[in-house]
């Protein structure tokens, strides 16, 4: 499957990166890509993206990293939202902390509720 990631290049801590399209089962170090879509400089914001074959190789079924999705959100190549792209331990760690809250909601829904149903009960006159 084709695949539209960056691809690092520059000197040490001074990134920069490259658009390009290569086979999703080759390793972007490897530097055998298809086509040059472009590069990124993230620390500047310097972006200079050839549109019109971002556009044909997505038409060709080329997919997107989270990261070019977003770029290409950011520059108005594409329409829709933008991807969360935090390491998948933090967006694992959030689904948990959100889950543990809805459970501990629910579980003072449920306590709230057996109580307004002891209290009724606790008011009907007895005959």
């Amino acid at each position: 499957m084709l695949r539209i990631r960056l691809n690092r290049v520059g000197r040490k801590h001074d990134p920069s990166y490259r658009l390009v399209v290569t086979d999703s089962r080759k390793a972007p170090q490897a530097g055998a890509y298809l086509e040059n879509l472009g590069f990124c400089d993230f620390r500047k914001d310097k972006f200079q993206l050839k549109e019109e074959r971002i556009k044909y190789w997505i038409f060709q079924g080329a997919q997107l990293s989270d990261t070019v999705h977003n770029v290409l959100v950011s520059e108005k190549i594409i329409e829709g939202k933008k991807k969360d792209v935090s390491s998948k331990r933090k967006r694992k760690k959030k689904a948990v902390e959100e889950k543990k809250e809805a459970s501990e909601k629910a579980a003072v829904l449920e306590t709230k509720t057996k109580a307004e149903k002891t209290s009724e009960i606790n008011e009907e006159p007895i005959a």
